[in-house]
């Protein structure tokens, strides 16, 4: 190989290229990549996501369209498992209920996001360890701040009736 054109093998395709200051002439993907400065793997996802949405549509279209558009009394009718519904489906449900599936919800994404972190502490360095200690601490002020609200306390009180969040 000749010193004045040291050839490489391009990263993407393994196509022999030359280096930017030895050719005017680039290669493909030198060109593409510089002029626009977004990774090529992007790309991949922008397409997949492209097509998944296209996907989403054509079938929401598909079902839209092939669907039987004519009402009947029948078909307004409530359905439960084959016995006529009786009295209303609006039941009072206890507040402490939500707040229970809402506390639920909070802290399993709260342990999802510290798994994560516990997988990768040793890549995250003192900047990670800070950034979960917030998380967690800010997560720990909101669960005081409802504990001395009363949100956590919804069995029977000493006044005698339930308490309510």
């Amino acid at each position: 190989m000749s010193r004045l054109s040291p050839a490489f093998l391009c990263d993407l395709c393994g196509e022999k290229a030359f280096p930017k200051r030895y050719s005017a002439l680039l290669h493909t993907h030198d060109i593409w990549y510089s002029s626009t400065m977004i990774s090529p793997a992007f790309y991949h996802i922008a397409v997949y996501a492209i097509i998944s949405v296209a996907l989403i549509g054509v079938l929401l279209l598909a079902a839209w369209w092939l669907g039987d558009k004519r009402t009947s009394r029948a078909k307004g009718m409530p359905y439960e498992s084959g016995v006529a519904p009786s009295g209303s489906a609006r039941l009072a449900w206890p507040v402490p209920f939500y707040l229970v599936a809402i506390f639920f919800i909070v802290f399993d994404v709260e342990a999802a996001f510290i798994f994560t972190w516990a997988v990768a502490w040793d890549l995250l360095g003192i900047a990670g360890l800070v950034q979960i200690t917030v998380f967690i601490t800010i997560l720990f002020a909101g669960l005081v701040w409802l504990w001395l609200k009363g949100g956590l306390n919804w069995g029977p009180s000493s006044e005698g009736g339930p308490k309510r969040g």
